[in-house]
């Protein structure tokens, strides 16, 4: 089950969303898991478990690998196209998809795959260094290493660096207040639409994200993006598409982008097809019937799904080949230079001009404060009920 959990690890710092219950285990309160913890146990999510009396993260300041990849990968298209964005992710998750494409780090349960490390202020500095608009939490998910997330969000926002959550959206609601006040984008995982999915699929349930979608929305200045992936046969219906897409038009309205992606086949799932091309070209199409602007396909060659459309003229606004800007027919504050209508998103001047290039970053070579006894000594332990 892993290492046994010491604060004596410097990568070992106490949190605060948690709670005592009445039989003396302390509950984990920053998802809806509700991880009900005795002495020296950790929860589904691996990095998150209960040492002295309390709830403490075991991950802070450790990194399962930094990149720097063009922000069109997480993906994101209406914000800050072009530009790069430095990505990392930790180790643990707290779904259990049995389709998990990246499941050697989210589902891997051994420190050593933890192989760099940097602190907050690192990370944002190599960010500057590298020119990167923005870091992104991804790889795995920053629900589960929050207080590290918000720290790196923090030292980020003080350089001038924005921040991308790549997330599942299950959380409960204080630790996702918290959160998201700390963050500039979102590409949230809509795994599918039907509980019985979310149950037996990913081991989690949809009301949750629904929550997490709807709050982003209402209650935030976050620019948020959906992505999809499609499982031939599990969550790729007509009728499910259609009342997923009704119900983000209804409560998240038009301009929202979602994303539908091809699946291949992967750690528990390998008896899955891949999903056809004319899976995501169907997909898209009856998303845009019911009425989403900002629909795009990925995983797949396909230069229709990866383009903007103006949802006024109709006119090609930004013409996309991967991760390549082709056309860019925006002003500089992003309306189409043919009709005038501002298309929805985050755009800062001109284009950035990254394209699809990919560039592993060893962070530990970055000279920066790298000292988690700092956040240790700052955060303090304690609950909140």
């Amino acid at each position: 089950m892993g290492a046994a959990i010491s604060l004596d690890d410097p990568f070992t710092v106490p949190t605060t969303y948690w709670h005592r219950l009445e039989d003396g285990r302390l509950q984990c309160d920053v998802c809806p898991r509700a991880c009900k913890l005795r002495e020296g146990q950790r929860g589904v999510c691996f990095v998150r478990g209960r040492i002295d009396d309390q709830v403490v993260l075991t991950t802070y300041g450790r990194s399962s690998g930094f990149c720097v990849d063009p922000i069109e990968k997480k993906p994101l298209n209406h914000f800050l196209p072009g530009t790069s964005v430095l990505s990392f992710g930790t180790a643990g998750c707290n779904l259990a998809c049995r389709f998990c494409q990246n499941w050697d780090i989210s589902k891997s349960k051994e420190v050593d795959r933890l192989a760099d490390q940097a602190s907050p202020v690192a990370i944002a500095r190599a960010a500057a260094d590298l020119g990167c608009s923005s870091v992104a939490f991804t790889y795995n998910d920053p629900i589960i290493f929050l207080e590290y997330a918000i720290d790196i969000a923090q030292a980020c926002h003080a350089l001038g660096i924005r921040t991308v959550a790549v997330t599942n959206g299950y959380m409960c609601d204080e630790a996702r207040r918290d959160f998201y006040a700390h963050m500039d984008a979102a590409n949230v995982d809509l795994k599918a639409f039907t509980q019985e999915f979310y149950q037996h699929v990913a081991m989690g349930d949809l009301q949750p994200v629904l929550d997490t979608l709807c709050h982003l929305h209402d209650q935030t200045d976050v620019w948020l993006e959906i992505t999809t992936l499609l499982i031939p046969g599990h969550n790729d219906g007509d009728a499910e598409l259609d009342a997923m897409t009704r119900w983000i038009a209804e409560h998240l309205g038009p301009d929202v982008p979602l994303h539908f992606s091809a699946f291949h086949p992967d750690f528990k799932m390998l008896d899955v097809a891949r999903t056809p091309p004319a899976t995501l070209t169907r997909a898209r199409g009856i998303a845009r019937g019911n009425g989403l602007h900002h629909v795009y396909t990925g995983n797949v060659h396909d230069r229709a799904g990866d383009t903007t459309l103006c949802p006024t003229c109709s006119k090609a606004v930004i013409e996309r080949d991967w991760y390549e800007l082709l056309a860019w027919r925006l002003t500089g504050d992003g309306a189409c230079r043919s009709c005038g209508t501002r298309i929805a998103g985050v755009f800062d001047g001109p284009p950035g001009e990254w394209g699809n290039r990919r560039l592993p970053v060893r962070l530990a070579d970055w000279r920066g404060v790298r000292d988690p006894q700092a956040r240790r000594a700052r955060v303090g332990g304690g609950s909140r009920r």
